[in-house]
């Protein structure tokens, strides 16, 4: 009789890295859609150069650092298209390039690749670029018919997130994305339906998005704040959804996701409540990208017939 001994995991099954990321772009596409009616074709472009930037960039680093190459696995193609939907649709090109050089290189590939990053990337490039080029990044627009004006082209314009009163958006322009914002933030009805895609495809669980939102809107509320006004607008949604799942920089257990969305969401709420930026969605998921190490230690699982371990 022979023991063979291997390595885990020991379980396998179809699902690779490739299909998880293919689910991703797909679910991702109805708001990308729904980008060019709002924002018009310079929408596509930016988000095209900013996939293939970050792809280069993985190429690249990775031939540099003598690593085997990982594009194939399309998890430089999702960190470019949530980048992107980050991004204002005006912003300079070159500047959306630098954002994917940070999230792709200083972020991912200097942290040793995918699996390694202590933090999203896509987040810390959109933060880099808020921080580095505030008035570009602030500059939000929509297609001047949109805005009540003749043409095409694109007009400054707001966000429903810096509006108040009257000029607040309502709950059907907030839906299908007839404001200003960035190219995937603002239409919440084509992301939730992405929501549902990635669902249904068992890629996420709705532990995270559902505690996030619900906790923002419910801080919101006691703020005195109108709380789905708050759900629909800003990157609530797109944080929630797309980038705080993220399976590197979030718990695995349930209760760790509970209490990730939870912090996710009360920070978002302080930040909008009393900071001076009116957002907040990309510092609170980072700050809770930066908690995710003690949080998986905290609400790991006990081994049956085993002992905790004291490190």
């Amino acid at each position: 009789m022979y023991l063979n001994v291997s390595s885990s995991p020991h379980i396998r099954d179809s699902v690779t890295t490739r299909r998880l990321m293919g689910d991703v772009v797909i679910a991702l596409i109805p708001a990308l859609v729904a980008s060019y009616f709002i924002f018009g074709v310079r929408a596509i472009i930016l988000t095209l150069i900013t996939v293939a930037s970050c792809v280069f960039f993985e190429w690249i680093s990775r031939l540099i650092m003598k690593r085997d190459n990982t594009i194939h696995d399309m998890s430089a193609v999702v960190t470019g298209t949530i980048l992107a939907f980050c991004l204002p649709a005006g912003l300079p090109v070159w500047m959306a390039i630098f954002g994917a050089f940070i999230a792709i290189v200083v972020v991912k590939e200097m942290f040793g690749g995918i699996g390694s990053n202590i933090a999203n990337p896509a987040i810390v490039g959109r933060i880099v670029l808020g921080m580095s080029f505030g008035s570009e990044m602030n500059s939000y627009s929509v297609i001047g018919t949109l805005a009540g004006e003749t043409g095409t082209d694109l007009v400054a314009t707001a966000t429903p997130l810096a509006l108040s009163g009257d000029q607040a958006a309502s709950y059907l322009d907030l839906l299908l994305g007839r404001h200003g914002g960035t190219i995937g933030e603002v239409s919440a009805a084509a992301l939730l339906l992405g929501c549902a895609y990635l669902v249904l495809r068992g890629v996420i669980d709705l532990w995270i998005p559902a505690t996030f939102v619900v906790s923002t809107g419910l801080f919101m509320w006691v703020l005195g704040h109108d709380p789905i006004y708050h759900v629909l607008a800003g990157g609530l949604l797109l944080g929630a959804i797309y980038m705080a799942t993220d399976y590197v920089t979030s718990p695995t257990t349930t209760k760790g996701k509970i209490i990730f969305g939870i912090g996710c969401g009360l920070l978002t709420g302080l930040f909008r409540g009393f900071a001076a930026s009116p957002e907040g969605v990309s510092f609170a998921i980072l700050l809770m990208n930066i908690m995710n190490p003690h949080l998986e230690r905290w609400t790991r699982l006990k081994t049956i017939g085993g002992v905790d371990y004291v490190a």
